[in-house]
């Protein structure tokens, strides 16, 4: 098993398939996740400032600036980042356990991405076979649950009271409420990404991720 960086991406949270941090998913392979022409919730357009890409252009020491401006805005001292047990368990155990996890599957192995009550996205092994979907519910737009196709809660993904206007940050958990990865949206186009210890591992512009001096490292086909 490997593990793989999806989002937007999914990281585009809900902007391309719900609003999911989707960092870091087991995979038995590779696992895909099914398009979405589901822009967002609201008919309304999310604030967006332009942004400048410039990775390329400036130098060593200004990247490193950057690294570091972002990942104190991620985990400053006010940011409510790290979980007890406890209160992961207090805040998320009703989704523990998708109850409706036969429709849901039913849903989005069809190639269902929205209904009434919620956005869905799949996540396929070798494009055919389901191995998890991720719902994000209507009257609770500020996280995403991701689950095996038997309902078992895998990942929870926390956005700031921001979304979906730009900036806003993104956490990923796993199902016991340890830290995966935390991301800062600039806008649809570009995301600081960090993992569980604050290190950096990357920015993503558009449909590609460049390291800390500047090369590219992953693509994702999914922007």
């Amino acid at each position: 098993m490997k593990k793989i960086l999806i989002n937007l991406f999914l990281l585009t949270s809900f902007v391309s398939c719900p609003a999911y941090a989707i960092e870091n998913i087991f995979s038995l392979d590779d696992i895909e996740p099914q398009p979405s022409t589901v822009e967002q919730i609201e008919k309304a357009e999310p604030l967006e400032a332009t942004v400048q890409f410039d990775w390329l252009d400036i130098n060593q020491a200004q990247r490193e600036g950057q690294i570091n401006h972002y990942k104190d805005l991620l985990f400053n001292e006010n940011s409510k980042i790290y979980f007890s047990g406890e209160e992961f368990k207090k805040n998320f155990s009703e989704y523990k356990k998708d109850r409706n996890f036969k429709l849901h599957y039913m849903l989005t192995n069809n190639g269902v991405t929205e209904d009434e009550d919620a956005k869905y996205c799949a996540f396929y092994y070798k494009k055919n076979t389901l191995v998890m979907y991720a719902i994000q519910y209507k009257t609770n737009t500020h996280n995403s649950f991701y689950y095996t196709a038997f309902g078992k809660l895998y990942y929870v993904d926390v956005t700031s009271e921001e979304y979906p206007n730009f900036p806003y940050t993104s956490m990923q958990y796993d199902r016991k409420g340890k830290l995966k990865s935390a991301i800062y949206f600039v806008s649809k186009d570009l995301q600081y990404m960090y993992g569980p210890n604050k290190e950096f591992q990357g920015v993503w512009y558009k449909d590609k991720m460049y390291d800390k001096n500047g090369k590219q490292a992953l693509t994702r086909t999914n922007w």
